[in-house]
C-alpha cells in the first residue's frame, strides 16, 4: 500500500508564481489607493500681516510698503520687521497660481539686497515703470526675478519665483 503525503510538492516555479501574484496585488493596492486617496490639505501656515503693518510702521524709520490687501486668490505666509539698527522690513505671499512673491525693505544698499534674495550673481535686466517711479529688474538661473529701487536711504526688493514681470509690477504698485 503507498502512501501519498497530504502536503503538496514544493518547487522553484510554484515560489516564483506565488511571489508574482503577491507582488501583483500590492502594486494594484497601492494604485488604488494613489486614485482614491485625496491631497493632503496644504501645509502652507498663513498669517494675518495687516495687523502687524500698523506696529511695524510705528517703529520703522523708513516709509514701511505693503499692499493694502492682496489680491484673490493670494495668502500672506509669513511677516515680520526687524527694528534698527539695521531695520528690515519682510512679507511674504504666495500668488493664487502657489507662486512665491517677497517683499523687502531695509537699508542694504541695491547690490547688497539683490544678491541676498534673488541670487549671488544676478543679471540685470530691463528697467520698468511702476505708478511713475522707474524700478530695476534682476534675474537668475532659477527663475527668480526681482523689481527693485532705492529711495533715500531705503532699498524696496519685490521678488518672486517664476513669476511674470507684469505680476510682480502690478504688486509693486499696490504698495503704499
Amino acid at each position: 500500500m503507498s502512501q501519498q503525503s497530504a502536503r503538496p510538492e514544493r518547487s522553484a516555479a510554484g515560489l516564483i508564481g506565488a511571489l508574482i501574484v503577491l507582488v501583483g496585488l500590492v502594486l494594484a493596492w497601492v494604485g488604488l489607493r494613489a486614485f482614491t486617496t485625496p491631497d493632503p490639505d496644504s501645509p502652507v501656515q498663513t498669517v494675518d500681516y495687516a495687523r502687524d503693518v500698523p506696529l511695524a510702521r510705528k517703529a520703522a524709520d523708513f516709509d514701511l510698503l505693503a499692499p493694502p490687501r492682496l489680491p484673490a486668490g493670494w495668502v500672506a505666509t509669513s511677516v515680520r520687521y526687524h527694528p534698527a539698527p539695521g531695520a528690515h522690513w519682510h512679507l511674504g505671499v504666495l500668488t493664487d497660481d502657489r507662486r512665491y512673491v517677497g517683499l523687502e525693505q531695509g537699508d542694504q544698499d541695491v547690490r547688497s539686497m539683490v544678491r541676498e534674495y534673488v541670487d549671488a550673481a544676478p543679471r540685470p535686466g530691463r528697467p520698468v515703470t511702476v505708478r511713475g517711479q522707474s524700478w530695476s529688474t534682476y534675474t537668475d538661473t532659477q527663475g527668480d526675478l526681482g523689481l527693485v529701487r532705492r529711495q533715500g536711504r531705503t532699498t524696496t526688493l519685490v521678488v518672486g519665483h517664476e513669476v511674470p514681470v507684469r505680476t510682480l509690477s502690478a504688486y509693486a504698485a499696490s504698495l503704499r
